[in-house]
């Protein structure tokens, strides 16, 4: 069986955003490389076993973790298609990975950082509304870059996003966000009329083309360096976004359904309350918190 059924399989059944895709293409077609010939679909469990171990020696511990999630997602499909040969590698195991939490900004640092394009040029106006979005509406990076004007709501200032697995879900965004875009729109409109082409995407490059995760992850880190805020990535603000308004607060459910969560517990890996403020919420909200209060009365 080729591995093109299976890529077909990722992008048009399980809706796997472009960059699964990529980095699945990557790891496969490396495997098949080391089988020499061999159909991926007949490699035995010892083969894989020295295909990792030998990754395991120039890879880092999430490198390594990603390869294997890709041939365990790969040997699923085969099962599936009732063509697994040994079923033991579905159960291949990776590295243990630290749970680190993302860098969160302070609201002072995102408003500095929000605020930092400050040209009325094409670039300056379309980076002004890419990080308002990111910020404003905690999208993921490639949720942004495949947004189209027809996915957007000035009028209820709601986004229609498609999320991981192609799950639809409303993106709400606020007043400077829909300024910030408003701004924008104007210039991009000039810079199709110029190239002479046509666009249904929202973020564009100077030619008219829609704009990389890479691209957007580069003018982040540009911006956030001059204002000495290093390790910030697009990532940062759909955190700091989740962890705001939690700290103003949003209750978790409804984190969970603006940032496009399947679990509640994925959501809650976002957020990183210190327990003297959960201590405080509990004095303040629970029955028998307040008890001893009424009993001094």
């Amino acid at each position: 069986m080729s591995l093109e059924e299976f890529f077909h399989y990722l992008e048009n059944e399980k809706r796997a955003s472009s960059h699964t895709l990529r980095s699945y293409r990557l790891d496969l077609r490396q495997f098949q490389e080391f089988l020499q010939g061999k159909d991926p679909a007949e490699a035995t469990l010892p083969e894989v076993r020295i295909f990792l171990s030998r990754q395991a020696r120039r890879l880092s511990r999430t490198s390594l973790a990603r390869k294997v999630a890709s041939l365990r997602a790969f040997f699923k499909f085969l099962k599936k298609k009732g063509l697994l040969k040994d079923e033991r590698l579905l159960y291949l195991k990776g590295p243990k990975l630290p749970r680190e939490l993302p860098r969160v900004l302070s609201v002072d640092e995102s408003f500095a950082l929000l605020e930092a394009p400050e040209g009325k040029d094409f670039l300056s106006l379309r980076d002004r509304a890419i990080l308002e979005l990111l910020y404003g509406a905690g999208l993921r990076v490639s949720e942004l870059a495949e947004l189209k004007l027809s996915q957007v709501s000035f009028d209820l200032q709601v986004l229609r996003v498609h999320g991981k697995g192609g799950k639809e879900r409303l993106a709400p965004f606020g007043g400077k966000a829909k300024e910030a875009l408003l701004a924008y729109l104007p210039a991009r409109e000039e810079l199709l009329r110029r190239k002479k082409v046509s666009s249904e995407y929202i973020f564009l490059n100077i030619r008219g083309g829609p704009l990389t995760t890479r691209s957007i992850h580069r003018l982040l880190k540009k911006y956030a360096l001059k204002l000495g805020l290093p390790g910030v990535s697009p990532h940062t603000l759909r955190h700091s976004f989740a962890t705001h308004l939690l700290e103003a607060g949003a209750d978790l459910r409804s984190i969970q359904e603006m940032l496009g969560h399947a679990r509640l517990s994925t959501t809650q890996r976002y957020t990183h309350l210190d327990f003297s403020r959960l201590a405080s919420i509990y004095d303040e909200a629970h029955p028998r918190a307040k008890k001893k209060t009424r009993m001094k009365r």
